[in-house]
């Protein structure tokens, strides 16, 4: 068990393009063994933009102020870059730290490919534009957040050209890195994959208690 938290502290779960959160539930029952409780944030990824989601997301967080003395957040690939808005955004937050896995900080090879085409700027929906294609809000948020990026290529990537080695088949691990992080680690594993690996949830809730990675 973990210190710095017991009961006071939650995590919320920020997930990626497509997905509900239900995506997110074994990495969030395992978060939850190291002494946290746990809540996810679902939002719509495609019909809304990052800087609307960001704005759903802050009316959650506020809706746990009361119970909560400390609020982290975990986001999954376009999950981190709505946290980043958020703090761009709404910077008066409760205290708390931020892990982000497998998020394209610098924008998605893979969604410029999409976005070449009609039915790839469909599936990106509204997330593209300062997003997913890049020009995020720069981060200048003095507060503690850890990058974890994955180098097993299995997924969408294998079969699409440019995507820079390594990567989880998704996301390139260069695109996942973020100035200013206390910390970035590469783990083996996939873009999808990492929601299901025990390594990442130890190493999520050991960032969330002590703002480094277990090394």
């Amino acid at each position: 068990m973990l210190h710095d938290h017991k009961n006071m502290a939650l995590v919320v779960f920020v997930h990626g393009l497509w997905m509900t959160g239900l995506d997110m539930w074994w990495l969030r029952r395992n978060v939850a063994r190291h002494g946290y409780r746990v809540k996810q944030f679902s939002y719509p990824s495609l019909r809304c933009n990052v800087q609307q989601n960001a704005v759903r997301l802050n009316v959650f967080l506020q809706q746990q102020w009361l119970e909560f003395e400390r609020i982290h957040l975990v986001g999954h690939s376009l999950g981190g870059l709505v946290i980043r808005q958020l703090l761009h955004d709404f910077p008066a937050q409760k205290p708390g730290r931020i892990v982000t896995l497998g998020t394209p900080h610098n924008g998605s090879a893979i969604a410029h490919l999409f976005n070449r085409h009609r039915l790839g700027r469909l599936l990106l929906g509204k997330s593209a534009l300062c997003g997913l294609l890049g020009g995020m809000v720069r981060w200048s948020v003095t507060r503690e957040i850890g990058v974890i990026a994955g180098t097993k290529d299995h997924g969408i990537g294998r079969a699409c050209c440019g995507l820079q080695q390594p990567n989880d088949g998704t996301v390139a691990v260069a695109e996942t890195r973020l100035k200013g992080a206390n910390d970035h680690i590469q783990l083996p594993v996939a873009h999808s994959g990492m929601l299901l690996s025990g390594d990442v949830a130890r190493q999520v809730a050991f960032f969330l208690a002590r703002g480094h990675f277990d090394r």
